[in-house]
């Protein structure tokens, strides 16, 4: 069994640490991550400069670090870098959730969904909150979240968004599969001046909005339940309900 490790927040990540050690108990691990914490880079791929892929020989299996996104890693390891197709893609584990329109520019489920969309099976797994604790929790959960998914293989790959409660594994009060809640409109943006740059004025983005869509049948809700919150994710964007709207409107 061939896992194929990614993340978003860098190679040396106590997350994806955690998670490579873990899934070493079921396959045979390879990571390929980012140089750098690139998180919230979404689905990017880098195409206006090649790219340094270099390894790490310090761990017990195979470490390449990539000076790209999180997207750049998953597509290079498939297309080219590994001499064999992964069976799974497991992304994480990311130091912080990706509930509801988080996975829109999270850089931990991009890496998920390029192995996704190169017809792979693929799991992004993030911690409820940040800065987290309890990665070894997390990596239990994933490894057995792959372990079955490759046991028992759908017809189609899946792509699974899993978010888990920063707790102890015992104290974890079950597994729900639910549909993406959503959030209030973020925080708004701070203007100050540039440290090194004196009379610059810079821009920083604030942090996400609280849960404004977070019932019991969401990943917001099942979280504060203490419990796993696993949302299976589809790429097609298309707004099926407008579409013949649309067609009235151009006519």
């Amino acid at each position: 069994m061939k896992i194929l490790v990614s993340n978003d927040d860098g190679y040396q990540s106590p997350g994806i640490q955690a998670l490579a050690k873990a899934l070493s108990a079921i396959g045979d691990v390879t990571v390929v991550a980012p140089a750098e914490d690139r998180s919230a880079a979404s689905n990017s791929l880098t195409v206006n400069r090649p790219l340094h892929v270099r390894q790490d020989v310090a761990a017990g299996y195979p470490v390449y670090y990539v000076d790209g996104t999180p997207a750049d890693c998953v597509h290079i390891a498939v297309n080219g870098l590994l001499h064999f197709r992964p069976d799974i893609v497991v992304s994480g584990i990311n130091n912080g959730p990706n509930l509801g329109d988080d996975t829109i520019y999270s850089g931990t489920v991009a890496a998920a969904m390029e192995g996704f969309l190169l017809g792979i099976p693929a799991i992004a797994v993030s911690m409820e909150r940040k800065p987290a604790t309890h990665f070894q929790t997390a990596a239990h959960v994933a490894t057995g979240l792959a372990k079955r998914l490759l046991d028992k293989r759908p017809p189609v790959p899946w792509l699974l968004n899993v978010n888990v409660p920063d707790v102890p594994e015992d104290d974890l009060t079950g597994i729900q599969v639910v549909r993406l809640g959503r959030r209030h409109q973020a925080e708004p943006v701070s203007k100050t001046h540039h440290h090194h740059e004196p009379g610059t004025t810079v821009w920083r983005i604030g942090p996400a909005g609280p849960a404004a869509d977070a019932g019991p049948d969401t990943d917001f809700g099942v979280i504060a339940q203490g419990m796993v919150a696993v949302t299976p994710l589809s790429i097609d964007l298309t707004q099926y309900d407008a579409v013949h709207h649309v067609q009235a409107w151009l006519a």
